[in-house]
């Protein structure tokens, strides 16, 4: 991906932030083995029929939506910004 800068008040540069899904599901991982989750109990929590889009995040193939972001925030009693990993 492209890192783009800007400028704002003067010289101070401000980049534009951008997730790192790996780094991320890496987190993810850490807090649900922290909390004594299962994947499979994350499955049922999420309603789901199989754990596909959880090894998903896990791995960093994708991102959870904005609102699993937050049903695992609250899950794991973390905020979402703990979650996640930009640079």
């Amino acid at each position: 991906m492209r890192q783009v800068d800007f400028f704002y008040e003067e010289d101070t540069v401000m980049s534009y932030p951008v997730i790192d899904p790996v780094a991320t599901g890496a987190r993810i991982n850490t807090y649900r083995i922290d909390r004594g989750f299962s994947v499979a109990s994350l499955r049922e929590y999420f309603g789901l029929s199989t754990t596909n889009a959880i090894y998903k995040w896990l791995r960093g193939d994708s991102l959870p939506t904005l609102d699993n972001f937050l049903a695992l925030s609250v899950l794991f009693n973390v905020s979402m910004n703990d979650l996640i990993v930009y640079h």
